[in-house]
């Protein structure tokens, strides 16, 4: 369904009783909602928590900023690594209003929140500035943004710019997002080839936007360090965080639980930047777990 949230158009999805615990599910760089696992989100309704989980904008189905022109990626990385200041079409707080404006239009007035990679960067955000409208929070493969962490492999950030041989080949955009999936997942829970390439296939005949994803990364890129910012969130917190990630590397958990007071670390060995099907009960018990120390 199309809600109305912080001034624009997004694509939500509402999971589970109206009674249940609020758990809001914020997804990662360029990935639609379809990316939270449906085996995920029925186990979370069977723990008890009404889940919601949305496209954020620029992806999916929720609305477009192709208004404000596709960002030189390259330039604004080049300006990251020599700590020049970054104009981002629209900045990563943005999204975080936006999970809030989610929130509004469902008359919710508290929720637990999770969110991997970006999504989690994006929670992180809700949790500074808008504290009082969380219970708890999951960050999963995420990161303060601090300098001072590892990067993503050289192969890793070469895949991240790379393109389809043929941007207009569903087929062919399937197969750049399955290599690319491969090379960021995790080594101890590979899926069936055939079976990712099948949801790979659904996700971009859903919706594919790289323009989008090139604007949430240049924002993601310009909101820099949120160490300093996080020392004041004294929400319960769990983090969860695989020890074979190659695009955020395992470090960045252990940052992310010392700069949060009170958060609890959960490491996985075998586990890189994905959800692997068999890791999903484990998943289901972190959410829970930081849910009930609210």
């Amino acid at each position: 369904m199309k809600l109305a949230a912080n001034g624009i158009s997004l694509e939500v999805e509402d999971h589970g009783s109206p009674n249940g615990e609020p758990l809001l599910l914020v997804m990662g760089l360029g990935m639609q909602l379809t990316a939270w696992p449906d085996e995920l989100v029925q186990m979370l309704v069977a723990r008890g928590f009404r889940v919601i989980r949305f496209d954020n904008r620029d992806v999916g189905l929720s609305q477009g900023f192709d208004q404000l022109g596709v960002p030189n990626v390259p330039m604004a990385a080049m300006k990251f690594a020599f700590h020049l200041p970054i104009r981002p079409p629209y900045p990563l707080r943005a999204l975080a209003d936006d999970a809030i404006g989610v929130l509004d239009a469902l008359g919710i007035a508290q929720a637990h929140v999770c969110g991997a990679s970006m999504g989690g960067m994006v929670a992180q955000l809700m949790a500074i500035h808008h504290p009082q409208r969380l219970k708890s929070l999951t960050l999963m493969m995420t990161s303060t943004g601090s300098r001072r962490l590892p990067m993503a492999t050289p192969e890793v950030r070469r895949a991240l710019l790379s393109r389809p041989e043929n941007p207009r080949d569903p087929a062919s955009v399937a197969a750049h997002l399955g290599r690319f999936m491969h090379l960021i997942g995790s080594p101890a829970y590979r899926p069936d080839p055939a079976w990712m390439q099948a949801r790979l296939r659904a996700a971009v005949d859903r919706a594919y936007r790289p323009a989008g994803t090139a604007r949430q990364l240049v924002a993601i890129a310009a909101d820099g360090d949120r160490s300093r910012r996080l020392e004041g969130v004294k929400l319960p917190c769990g983090v969860i965080h695989g020890q074979a990630d190659p695009l955020v590397p395992v470090a960045a958990g252990h940052d992310l639980a010392r700069k949060i007071a009170g958060a609890e670390l959960d490491l996985i060995d075998g586990m890189g930047h994905d959800l692997p099907m068999p890791l999903l009960p484990r998943f289901t018990q972190g959410i829970a777990l930081a849910a009930g120390r609210a």
